[in-house]
């Protein structure tokens, strides 16, 4: 099957990990495997401390993801499946023609409206039941 899109998702952004523990998991990631973390944030809306661990031969980004609180998406995450690969994220040049396009093809996505995301971008994310079964975040990095 094959469907005529009307927008452009460029690539792979990131692939987001929950953890209980921010500051034990961006030891290991830099620690034993060498990577190195270049940006950090709360997300309050979220609910969420996250970091942006890279590479330096590469452009996709690990996010590392610790709760605020135990009802945020991340707290509930682990609660439910404990530590491990949470989504995967595409960066899209325009989120607002990727949210129409993919609801016009009757996808669901969990926001009505994009929200704002890691370093001012907004995202959506797509319900895993449309994306076999993977929670694929759509990223619109925030204009430089």
């Amino acid at each position: 099957m094959s469907f005529e899109t009307s927008f452009h998702i460029r690539r792979v952004d990131h692939v987001g990990v929950a953890v209980a523990d921010l500051d034990k998991a961006l030891e290991r990631y830099e620690g034993f495997f060498g990577g190195e973390c270049v940006h950090r944030e709360e997300n309050e809306e979220q609910g969420v401390i996250e970091a942006m661990v890279s590479w330096p031969d590469g452009d996709t980004q690990l996010q590392v993801l610790a709760p605020l609180r135990d009802d945020s998406p991340i707290g509930k995450f682990l609660d439910k499946r404990g530590p491990g690969l949470q989504q995967m994220a595409l960066t899209v040049d325009d989120i607002d023609a990727v949210c129409a396009g993919l609801t016009e093809q009757g996808v669901e996505l969990l926001y009505e409206r994009p929200r704002h995301g890691t370093a001012d971008s907004r995202i959506n994310f797509v319900h895993p039941r449309d994306a076999e079964g993977v929670l694929l975040e759509l990223v619109e990095p925030a204009k430089r």
